[in-house]
């Protein structure tokens, strides 16, 4: 049998990334009960395939048996089963899967019309119970030969956490059943036979089958046959020495499978420990009676989510650059999950914030675990409502101006790249208020783009070459922000870091210098109410690492305005600012805290707890009611406004919470499975762009958009107050997308700057998180494919043969 060894190399050797190593293309699945009253056997699957599957760990793998339908068949019973798909319930109606271990005693037999058999206890069910699948007679041995090797390969793997180069011929040996016997499909096996089969001894001196004797010769023929695997995990896990154990509670685990998109079960009873390891550095370990499952540092990455209603931990590990894996653990209570909970807290709170959790405050160790777990958030609209439908949205793309020149098979010569096609790529997106108007940043240009005819797309204006200082310095702006009535934009330099410019852009050219103050550099700005660039307001906020203060432009000299100047001793790292309509801010650090103040110059009303996490964008309503702030990997919404108290009606702004009273916290984060897809499919991990509500003066705010990757995603504010599950669409492009924001005043309109690319995009192009989203399947609207890298809104003809969604 295993002188087939030589060509099942090819398995785990070169490329990986086939999921299928070898397949049986057609045959039936029995259930056969011999000791059951419920009957003797059960057709399953009339018309199957069975392989052999990688999953998401090394040495380990699948038995997988799925239905084969005949033309039309699933298309009928898909329609029967969409109110369960629509509900994202899993089922195994269609495809049933097994861990290849050794328990299931997986044995292969040659009957005496010549069909060939695969058998395997069905450790679910009652004793004595199994599944069969017998093969099509036109099943060629060769392949059978290697189904038998790479079965018994995959469970030396499993069994021994170590590649099967590694084993001999007597190593495999122990993985042929060959002396239990396989009950016919038809008729009854006597109960000593089956007793005698179902003995967990092992013959190692185990006679190759015939099958397998048959094909030794023909192992070239094999090689087609095979596919790849890859490697996960390596055989033994190692782990830091302990210092002091924080949590350790028993548990069950599971891992999430993509290709069904089910949490599937790897250990009954595994236990999960948090431990500190010293420097603050904390490790979870995951062991089960049998073998170390799982051996990671608490960090970030492991984009935690705590379900009480399931008694559910979900956490995603990073075993290399290139994959990402979720895991799931199932707590025998609620108070071993509580336990669990505050120990892996404590741990990651102590990782990012280096204090002692002990010495936080408990409002703010309360704020640290209601931020990682499911919540819905008081005064959330009724859960009945439904969200109301975008009109437009309904009407037929095909109605929608469409340039002649844009095609999905559009000639790459069509398509300008720019003089001697620069390697900039868009960074920057600033959106019009005043006027309908969107500026794309690329390297030293910006590029000006205006709505098209009935807002169905973008047309490109023009492009402001070489981005210059008043003295000739050519340099990319790092940020920018429209101003007076989106007639000026003000600029930051990199290399400059004590001063601002301002573009005149009726112009086109920058016109001023802005002077800030010798001693206190820009780190960021903002406008200084939330709708001032709509006016024509001069001055606006400016942030240092540890000072906040206003800017005017009309001061002479340096334009920082002393008397607002509100600077702290200790770097506190300032990262973001946000203004609402009333001109109350909002200032964010690196450290992850937030600070709410109602005008510049006096200390902060209120001080909201870091989690640890770097802030790098901040939002916020136009009432003030809700923050929003944007990590690598998740956002944070939070609710101003104090619910009860001598200050119930006020805002954090205005008035600050009570010791007791800090506003809640609601974290919104991609679910970990998902987040899983997304790495598998990008090769790279969650890092979002600065997150933003729909906005617009006399406007709720009801959306809020952010990119990671080629992925725009958007949340329902009233799925995320109702706390329904994966309350945010996504749609893919091929490019990264580098920034998006919602039109003014619009709820369904976003533009979005991919890297090469700049375009128009209905909100309900997005849809909703599945695996073929993931992967950008379903991304054609109406006849126009956007999957391939384009927007779904048409592009235009601009002069010199160009369409918008060219480099500028």
């Amino acid at each position: 049998m295993f002188m087939l060894r030589n060509a099942t190399k090819y398995l785990f050797g070169n490329a990986r990334s086939q999921e299928t190593i070898v397949e049986i293309p057609q045959g039936q699945l029995y259930l056969v009960r011999p000791l059951s009253p419920k009957g003797y056997s059960e057709l399953i699957y009339p018309d199957a395939n069975c392989s052999i599957r990688r999953t998401g760990q090394q040495y380990q793998y699948q038995l997988v048996v799925q239905r084969v339908f005949e033309e039309g068949a699933q298309e009928l019973e898909a329609e029967e089963d969409a109110d369960l798909e629509d509900e994202g319930l899993g089922s195994d109606k269609d495809e049933k899967t097994f861990l290849l271990d050794e328990e299931l005693r997986f044995r292969t037999d040659k009957r005496e019309g010549g069909e060939i058999v695969f058998a395997w206890n069905d450790l679910s069910g009652d004793e004595g119970d199994l599944f069969e699948f017998v093969c099509d007679t036109k099943t060629q041995a060769t392949v059978v030969a290697a189904f038998e090797a790479v079965a018994a390969q995959c469970q030396y793997e499993r069994k021994f956490r170590r590649p099967h180069e590694d084993a001999t011929e007597r190593d495999l040996e122990q993985f042929v059943f060959a002396e239990q016997a396989i009950p016919d499909t038809g008729s009854r096996a006597s109960i000593s036979e089956v007793s005698r089969d179902m003995t967990p001894q092992v013959k190692r001196e185990a006679t190759p089958s015939k099958s397998a004797t048959a094909a030794a010769n023909s192992s070239a023929d094999v090689m087609g046959t095979l596919q790849t695997i890859g490697l996960l995990y390596p055989s033994k896990l190692k782990h830091p020495e302990g210092q002091e154990v924080l949590a350790s509670e028993e548990c069950e685990l599971h891992v999430f499978e993509h290709e069904s998109g089910n949490f599937v079960e790897q250990d009954h009873t595994v236990t999960a420990t948090v431990y500190e390891v010293g420097n603050w550095t904390y490790w979870l370990q995951i062991t089960g009676k049998k073998r170390d499952w799982l051996s990671l540092a608490v960090t970030p990455e492991l984009n935690p989510v705590f379900n009480f209603e399931y008694r559910s931990f979900i956490f995603n590990h990073y075993p290399d650059e290139r994959n990402a894996f979720s895991w799931l653990l199932r707590f025998k209570s609620e108070e071993t999950e509580e336990h669990f909970q505050e120990g892996l807290m404590r741990a990651l709170w102590e990782h990012l914030n280096e204090t002692k959790w002990l010495k936080a405050k408990n409002t703010e160790r309360e704020y640290a675990l209601e931020a990682f777990q499911d919540l819905t958030m008081e005064d959330a609209p009724p859960e009945e409502e439904e969200e109301e439908e975008d009109e437009e949205a309904e009407e037929s793309d095909d109605e929608a101006p469409r340039s002649e020149h844009y095609d999905t098979d559009e000639e790459e010569d069509d398509r300008i790249t720019g003089p001697g096609k620069s390697k900039d790529v868009n960074s920057q997106l600033a959106v019009g208020f005043k006027n309908d108007r969107s500026y794309v940043v690329r390297g030293n240009q910006i590029g000006v783009f205006k709505q098209g005819e009935r807002g169905q797309h973008l047309d490109f204006q023009t492009n402001i070459n070489k981005v210059a200082t008043p003295k000739g310095r050519h340099f990319s702006p790092k940020k920018v922000m429209l101003h007076a009535e989106d007639r000026d934009m003000i600029l930051q330099d990199p290399g400059s870091e004590n001063s601002l410019y301002r573009m005149d852009l009726e112009y086109g050219k920058v016109v001023d210098e802005y002077r800030v103050h010798e001693d206190i550099p820009v780190q960021t700005f903002a406008p200084e109410q939330k709708y001032a660039q709509t006016t024509g307001q001069q001055s606006f906020l400016g942030l240092s690492h540890n000072a906040l203060y206003r800017i005017d432009p009309r001061l002479s000299g340096d334009k920082l305005v002393d008397s607002t100047l509100k600077q702290y001793a200790s770097k506190n790292g300032f990262s973001a600012a946000a203004t609402t309509a009333n001109g109350y801010i909002a200032v964010a650090s690196s450290k992850g805290d937030i600070r709410m103040f109602d005008r510049l110059g006096i200390q902060a009303k209120t001080n909201i707890p870091a989690l640890g996490d770097p802030i790098l964008g901040l939002d916020a309503s136009g009432d003030g009611r809700w923050l929003l702030a944007t990590t690598r990997t998740y956002l944070l919404l939070i609710d101003c406004l104090q619910k009860e108290g001598k200050n119930a009606g006020k805002l954090g702004f205005e008035k600050s919470f009570a010791a007791d009273a800090k506003p809640r916290p609601r974290r919104l984060a991609l679910a970990p499975a998902h987040v899983a897809q997304l790495t598998a499919e990008t090769k790279k991990g969650i890092h979002f762009t600065p997150a933003r509500f729909n906005t617009g003066e006399g406007t709720n705010e009801t959306s809020i958009v952010t990119a990671t990757g080629p992925f725009v995603v958007a949340w329902s504010m009233k799925k995320v107050l109702t706390g329904q599950k994966d309350p945010y669409s996504i749609k893919r492009y091929a490019e990264e997308v580098k920034a998006d924001e919602f039109q003014y005043r619009s709820d369904r309109n976003l533009v979005v700057a991919l890297e090469n690319q700049v375009g128009l995009e209905k909100k309900s192009a997005l849809q909703r998180p599945t695996r073929e989203s993931f992967m950008g399947r379903n991304n054609a609207s109406s006849g126009r494919y956007s999957g391939g890298g384009r927007l779904s809104t048409p592009a235009r003809r601009i002069k010199g043969g160009g369409v918008v969604d060219s480099p500028f």
